[in-house]
């Protein structure tokens, strides 16, 4: 009799500064069957994703080093597309804080979880996993002139649902001030050649200027700021990333 096929063991690239984390979760996985490459800072997660293939990746949003989740994040969808993209934080808050921020991960885990759970949740992803669009190459400029409108109502939106943000008592158009010259100025400079990098080359927004005596005369504070700019960041996503935010325990 022909002996039956062994299950393919797919490839996890797991990305964690924490020795016993790491350790723990590399166990964890390869006694479910999963091959593991583990790395301990960005740099070597980003040297892996050059030299190997992966299926999985399991990356830690904050390290020390240079870098953080996000850039190995952003390095493995733009090198291996298809592979399943996990970000593990330390955050409780995650879907008012981390959803501001997040730009390509497949789901946020959130620290603590059972490392039990790990292998049968990235299981279940794989299995349910359908192999990523392949669409034809459009200039960023010509995708954002096309979506301001949309760009401007969904940043307006989240806005709105920051506790952070929204007990300033503004009107929408006071909310948005000057966002969509300032995203139509992004437009302009993404359109434009990219053959000088100098600083000399550099030329200011006016509408971002302006849009800062707004918000100072509005009462913002510094962090109010920040949180805003990271609100515009995700807003201004390619559209079809998915953002899907799993239970603080992976029940």
């Amino acid at each position: 009799m022909t002996p039956p096929e062994k299950p393919v063991a797919h490839k996890v690239l797991l990305v964690d500064d924490d020795d016993a984390v790491r350790a723990m979760m590399t166990a964890t996985l390869e006694h479910r069957g999963f091959d593991v490459v583990a790395a301990a800072s960005v740099t070597e997660a980003l040297r892996f994703i050059t030299a190997e293939s992966f299926d999985v990746l399991i990356t830690d949003l904050h390290m020390p080093n240079p870098g953080d989740g996000f850039t190995v994040v952003t390095a493995m969808r733009h090198s291996q597309p298809d592979a399943l993209t996990l970000l593990v934080s330390g955050y409780p808050d995650v879907q008012s804080a981390m959803a501001a921020i997040l730009l390509e991960a497949d789901e946020i885990m959130v620290k603590p979880f059972e490392f039990g759970r790990l292998a049968e949740l990235v299981r279940e992803k794989m299995l349910a996993r359908k192999p990523a669009a392949r669409l034809e190459k459009e200039r960023v400029g010509k995708i954002l002139q096309r979506c301001i409108t949309a760009v401007v109502e969904d940043w307006l939106a989240r806005v709105k649902q920051s506790r952070e943000l929204n007990h300033l008592p503004l009107s929408d158009e006071e909310r948005t001030g000057h966002l969509p010259k300032l995203v139509e100025d992004l437009v302009v400079r993404l359109s434009k050649p990219s053959a000088t990098t100098k600083d000399s080359d550099a030329v200011f927004s006016a509408a971002a200027v302006a849009h800062g005596k707004l918000r100072y005369l509005q009462d913002y504070t510094p962090a109010m700021l920040v949180h805003e700019s990271r609100i515009l960041q995700v807003t201004l996503r390619l559209p079809g990333t998915p953002l899907k935010v799993s239970d603080s325990r992976l029940s």
